[in-house]
């Protein structure tokens, strides 16, 4: 109750201190903090108390990892969905969920109450704030420009692509790094792990600070591949671009076999992911990454449907990957679901473009913005893939994220998992001061032949 005191009295002195010129009128912003959520959720519960109002999310500073501790335990399972109860629930699923059920007798959900637990640093409400009242669309949807960056743009969307755009920028920890496994899993459950180092820093976080080579940069990223031996000493650098009109993506990957360093422009859209197998795109990375120029995104409001959250079980380092990863999908046993409220968005691919994917239907969670499942549909309209996304909050540092994501092939049976580190010696760092120079090109070829 204290934290939420906290953060309506943050939001009432920056409504006072913000400009009044741009997005949404005063009046409207004034409502984050109020019946809205600082970062624009409905503060209330929903009509049967199924979900519960927003108290101010789950915090724990005192807590030095995440991976192994469950803080909500003890709590108990409501009820399980199985073919044979499928039609009592199917109204709070998505089509790829009911897909899932229809293509594997082995898949269940168990459902949990449901605990608002997400939360963002409080230094963060001033600016989505601001932003809700001067960040603009630029182009067409393709950019953002009078925004503060490291958080939403647009607490209280408008369209579509100002939704998309939220679950692009959220805040992700201002400067961490994590090391994760990659599974392209066939149908048969065999697999041959991908150890992943990434590197996610926002530019105000860079230890020289902001400089003005950053003033249209988002994030930098970095991705060196660790295992297996034939792919060890790949390494992915990217400079996210905000107005990706203005510049795009900038991307060179080093590759260990040809010693050189490459401007790589196929790292965006339908390109193939890092060692995925052929089972996810570029921009399936994180649910959803990069321009979104490709689709017309249409804002279709809100539902309430069961969602992968707080995920710590599936986190514990006492689990082995051979324990998690099976045939067809992942271990439903120890994925926690939970009522929530999602924006629902879909994106129709534009007349003229070209990607694999004709359509997509992001649910996005509305206390992170979180893109939590999102269905995919082929050329000729077909449902084709179903992306998962394991939220969990890391309250040591308050940033919701994800235990793991999942995209899952309806016609092969094959599906890839990104982001597990319950096998890894480090997980999540987020601790780490990086130097500007660490993404640079030259870093690059540093990296990859070390």
């Amino acid at each position: 109750m204290n934290k939420l005191i906290l953060k309506a009295g943050v939001f009432a002195l920056s409504v006072i201190s913000v400009s009044v010129a741009a997005k949404v009128s005063p009046e409207e912003a004034a409502r984050l903090g109020q019946d809205l959520t600082p970062i624009g959720a409905e503060k209330a519960a929903n009509s049967d108390g199924s979900i519960p109002a927003w108290d101010g999310g789950f915090s724990n500073h005192d807590a030095d990892v995440v991976r192994g501790t469950d803080p909500f335990a003890d709590d108990q399972v409501l009820f399980t969905i199985t073919h044979d109860n499928l039609d009592q629930y199917s109204d709070h699923l998505t089509p790829g969920q009911l897909a899932m059920f229809d293509k594997y007798d082995t898949y269940k959900m168990h459902v949990y109450p449901t605990r608002r637990s997400a939360t963002y640093p409080d230094n963060l409400w001033p600016k989505i704030q601001k932003n809700a009242e001067n960040a603009e669309l630029v182009a067409g949807g393709n950019g953002i420009q009078n925004y503060e960056t490291t958080t939403i743009p647009f607490p209280i969307p408008e369209s579509g692509v100002e939704a998309v755009w939220n679950h692009i920028t959220r805040f992700r920890g201002g400067a961490v790094t994590r090391n994760v496994a990659q599974f392209p899993v066939l149908s048969n459950g065999d697999y041959v792990p991908v150890e992943l180092k990434e590197t996610l820093v926002f530019p105000e976080y860079l230890k020289t600070g902001r400089e003005e080579e950053d003033d249209n940069i988002l994030f930098y990223f970095l991705q060196e591949v660790e295992a297996p031996a034939r792919l060890t000493g790949t390494v992915l650098l990217v400079h996210e671009t905000i107005n990706q009109v203005k510049e795009g993506r900038r991307a060179w990957i080093y590759n260990a076999g040809q010693r050189r360093v490459r401007r790589a422009p196929n790292v965006a859209y339908d390109g193939p992911g890092t060692a995925a197998d052929g089972l996810r795109t570029s921009d399936n990375l994180d649910m959803y990454n990069g321009a979104p120029d490709k689709y017309n995104w249409e804002l279709k409001g809100k539902k309430e449907i069961y969602i992968p959250y707080n995920n710590f079980k599936i986190m514990d380092p006492e689990l082995d990957y051979e324990e998690i990863i099976q045939a067809g999908h992942m271990n439903q046993d120890l994925i926690r679901y939970e009522k929530h409220r999602v924006w629902e968005v879909e994106g129709t691919l534009k007349d003229g473009e070209r990607h694999i994917y004709s359509k997509r239907t992001m649910y996005l969670d509305e206390d992170t913005w979180t893109a939590s499942i999102i269905d995919h549909y082929d050329g000729r309209g077909e449902l084709w893939r179903v992306g998962e996304a394991l939220n969990t909050q890391f309250y040591n540092v308050d940033v919701p994220w994800m235990a793991a994501e999942a995209l899952y092939d309806l016609s092969s049976g094959r599906y890839i998992s990104l982001g597990l580190g319950n096998e890894e010696r480090e997980y999540m760092e987020w601790d780490i001061e990086p130097q500007r120079s660490d993404f640079s090109t030259n870093a690059l070829r540093r990296t990859g032949i070390r």
